[in-house]
């Protein structure tokens, strides 16, 4: 959307989890947090989430679903929300990618896209 009432910037820290991880059987976990920020004029809840996870095999994984860990949180013009999550993948390097929906509080319904951003075990990218 291009109305600038409407302005949800979207940017991710990702962390490898070395310790949550068994390479030797596939298996690599990530953090990431993520600060949604309300660039538009009209305060704006997140109601509902959409990922889709790439890992470096090809394989698309889709997760959907309310809100973020658990919260459906409302974010004043100005403001924004950072919360933790994660997610494990069958390969060292991936990429997540989605968007939020949102409703601000005119009534107005959105999407807030998320770019692509990158999850690599470190030095599996050189």
């Amino acid at each position: 959307m291009s109305d600038p009432r409407y302005q949800i910037d979207v940017s991710v820290v990702t962390r490898f989890l070395a310790e949550q991880s068994q390479p030797e059987q596939n298996r690599f976990a990530f953090a990431y947090t993520v600060t949604v920020k309300n660039s538009g004029s009209v305060p704006a809840k997140l109601l509902s989430r959409h990922w889709v996870i790439t890992d470096g095999d090809g394989h698309v994984e889709e997760v959907r679903g309310a809100g973020v860990v658990g919260q459906q949180p409302l974010i004043d013009s100005g403001a924004s929300h950072t919360y933790s999550s994660g997610t494990v993948m069958s390969s060292k390097v991936g990429i997540m990618q989605g968007s939020y929906q949102m409703k601000a509080t005119d009534g107005e319904l959105f999407d807030a896209i998320i770019a692509p951003f990158r999850l690599a075990v470190p030095g599996a990218l050189h």
